[in-house]
């Protein structure tokens, strides 16, 4: 018997019914819930002593708790999790949400990083929390690869991709690069790169360094090399994080709160563990919730993570979307709005896949 199980059968008919009208009534109003206002909302007539004295039974089960004294009940972290997986009621989409969310493909782009930042921009508004959106990798095949430079220790790299889109990223290159070497390395890397992925000339460049060391100018190789590890972390983990509406978790803060909140950004700035996010949800289809410290690639332990995958024309999971916010979520709402919102970047990706 698995532990939500367990706990679930040490509570009769009464005990459950308490326990989820504590956590309703706390993740609407964010309040402690006590035994005078259950008295009004049971089912069935009994006094606030008896609540009372269920409450203490919950919280000896570890499913409440009292965060002042006579202030009423919160629900733990085990209590959320308990009602979230067993107690949840989730309600349809509503109309004018899933019409938010709709309008944001309207203007049909053929850039689908910027529909995803639409998507991120109305999933934050709707859901008054931050959201979080992985885009996918670009896995068109390179037809150009240059290289610029832009001071002694920043370089830029253009990326020409044989589907027209271009990428433009800044990295630091070895030192001592001269304009000769750079076009040097880009005439290397573009007689290597046709018809590839980034992830496949990344491998060929590897081979080719180790069979043509000699031939290739030392800073030239340096260069490539440098761009070798470039792509180490922005080819097959090269994810792109959209974060969006980090002010409606400033917001809702309470003042101790707002360092651990600085802190997740600060997170979320570095894309600090962004392949776990992707690897949280590839355990199946579906919405997953994590709830405070069970959310292990933030520092914001009071923090609640709903997310889900989104799939691409071959049924392959390559991102996801999700809505971080304080644990008092209305996770009935915003769990299937997240499912809805991901339903739609799968739609988006299977288009673009039959073009």
């Amino acid at each position: 018997m698995g532990n939500d199980a367990r706990l679930l059968s040490e509570l009769n008919d009464r005990s459950r019914e308490v326990f989820r009208r504590v956590v309703e009534g706390y993740l609407e109003s964010g309040d402690p819930v006590g035994s005078r206002t259950l008295t009004r909302t049971l089912s069935e007539r009994v006094s606030a002593a008896t609540i009372r004295n269920v409450m203490q039974d919950l919280e000896y089960l570890g499913l409440l708790d009292s965060p002042h004294v006579s202030a009423g009940r919160v629900p733990t972290q085990l209590g959320l999790r308990l009602f979230v997986d067993s107690l949840l009621e989730v309600a349809p989409v509503a109309e004018n949400d899933r019409d938010k969310l709709d309008a944001t493909l309207g203007a049909n782009d053929g850039d689908v990083g910027i529909v995803l930042d639409r998507l991120g921009s109305a999933l934050s508004a709707i859901t008054r929390g931050a959201s979080l959106v992985l885009a996918p990798k670009h896995e068109a095949a390179i037809r150009h690869i240059e290289f610029v430079s832009l001071a002694p220790d920043r370089a830029l790299v253009v990326l020409v991709f044989s589907d027209g889109h271009v990428e433009n990223r800044v990295f630091t290159p070895p030192p001592g690069q001269t304009p000769s070497s750079m076009r040097e390395a880009a005439n290397f890397l573009n007689a290597l790169a046709a018809g590839l992925t980034i992830g496949e000339l990344r491998t060929r460049i590897a081979s080719e360094i180790a069979r043509r060391r000699q031939e290739i100018d030392s800073l030239a190789r340096d260069l490539v090399e440098s761009g070798v590890a470039l792509w180490e972390n922005m080819g097959d983990r090269g994810e792109r994080l959209i974060v969006r509406g980090r002010s409606n978790l400033l917001g809702v803060a309470q003042v101790e709160d707002l360092a651990r909140i600085r802190s997740l950004f600060d997170d979320l700035e570095r894309k600090r563990d962004i392949a776990e996010f992707l690897e949280l949800t590839e355990k199946g289809e579906g919405v997953r919730i994590f709830i405070g410290s069970e959310n292990k690639l933030f520092s914001l332990s009071g923090s609640a993570l709903v997310v889900s995958p989104y799939m691409n024309a071959d049924r392959k999971i390559v991102g996801a979307v999700g809505v971080i916010g304080p644990t008092r979520l209305n996770y009935g709402r915003i769990v299937p709005i997240v499912d809805y919102t991901a339903q739609l970047v799968g739609r988006v990706l299977a288009d673009r896949g039959k073009g």
